[in-house]
C-alpha cells in the first residue's frame, strides 16, 4: 500500500493505492475536510489506508509512504510531542493488530508518485479518476482532543447481537401507526425524506428493479441492508451450536458484514 497526504490553500486530502500479490490496483482519493497540518493529513492517509485494507480482508501488508516524520513515530525512531500525533499513533497500532504481518517503510517522493497524485486530486478538489474510489473525511479519525488520554477500544467479550443492536438504534425513526416498525421505511417509501437523507449517506442506493436498499462501502462493493430482526437471526446463526463464533462483538459484526 501507497498512502500520501496533501494539504494546501484549497484543502487537504488524501491519497492511497494498494497493490495485490497479483498486480490488481485500487486507488482511493480522500477528500480532508478539517485538516490543519499537514501531518494530520498524512496519518489520514495511512490510518484510513489500514481500515480499507482490514475491511478487503488483508491480514499481509506492505506500507510504503515518503512522510519521513510519521513513518519514524510509527516505528518508534522518533518521539512525539503533539496530543493530536500521539492519539493517531495510538490508533495505527490499534489497527496493527487486525494484521498478522505489517511493515511500513520509508521511500523517496518519485517512488510515491501514484499516491501523490492522487492526494493532489483530493486536495485541490479536482476531479476523480474514473478507476478510483472516492470519499469525503467530514471529521478525524481518531479523538483529538482527547490527548495522553487516547486509548485502544477493548470490546468486552458480551453478546454481539446486542453490540449490533446498539449501533442500529442511531438509526431508528418514529414508527407509522398501524405497521411494524421497520428502519428502511423512511428510505424506501418518503422520497422527500429519502432525499434529504441522500445528501448525508450518499452511499446508499435504492434498486428499483426490488426496491431494496443498499448502501456502498468505501471499497466499492454494495451491502444490501436487513432489517433488525433479520441480522439478529444471521448474528444467532454464527453464535449457533456447540463451536460457534466466540469472538469480540466488533470481530464478529465485521465478519457478519
Amino acid at each position: 500500500m501507497y498512502f500520501d497526504g496533501s494539504l494546501i490553500k484549497t484543502g487537504a486530502g488524501a491519497g492511497l493505492l494498494l497493490v495485490s500479490p497479483l498486480g490488481v490496483h485500487m486507488r482511493y482519493v480522500i477528500r480532508i475536510r478539517f485538516a490543519e497540518s499537514n501531518n494530520v493529513a498524512e496519518y489520514e492517509a495511512l490510518v484510513n489506508g489500514l481500515k480499507i485494507a482490514i475491511e478487503l480482508g488483508v491480514r499481509c501488508l506492505d506500507i510504503r509512504g515518503d512522510s519521513q516524520h510519521v513513518i519514524d513515530q510509527v516505528m518508534k525512531a522518533s518521539s512525539y510531542h503533539d496530543p493530536k500525533m500521539e492519539a493517531y499513533y495510538k490508533e495505527v497500532r490499534r489497527l496493527e493488530d487486525k494484521f498478522h504481518g505489517l511493515e511500513l517503510v520509508h521511500i523517496a517522493r518519485r517512488c510515491n508518485e501514484a499516491a501523490d497524485e492522487l492526494a493532489k486530486v483530493a486536495s485541490t478538489r479536482g476531479t476523480i479518476p474514473p478507476d478510483a474510489f472516492s470519499r469525503d473525511l467530514h471529521e478525524p479519525s481518531v479523538d483529538l482532543g482527547a490527548g495522553d488520554n487516547v486509548e485502544a477500544s477493548t470490546p468486552h467479550p458480551t453478546d454481539a447481537i446486542d453490540a449490533l443492536l446498539t449501533a442500529v438504534e442511531v438509526m431508528e425513526v418514529e414508527q407509522r401507526p398501524g405497521r411494524p416498525f421497520d428502519w428502511r421505511t423512511p428510505f424506501l417509501e418518503d422520497r422527500s425524506e429519502a432525499r434529504c437523507i441522500a445528501r448525508w449517506a450518499k452511499s446508499y442506493i435504492i434498486y428499483s428493479e426490488n426496491e431494496e436498499l443498499y448502501r456502498r462501502n468505501p471499497t466499492g462493493i454494495l451491502q444490501r441492508c436487513i432489517t433488525i430482526e433479520e441480522g439478529r437471526m444471521l448474528l444467532e446463526d454464527l453464535h449457533s451450536g456447540a463451536c460457534g463464533h466466540h469472538a469480540a462483538p466488533r470481530t464478529l459484526i465485521g465478519n457478519a458484514f
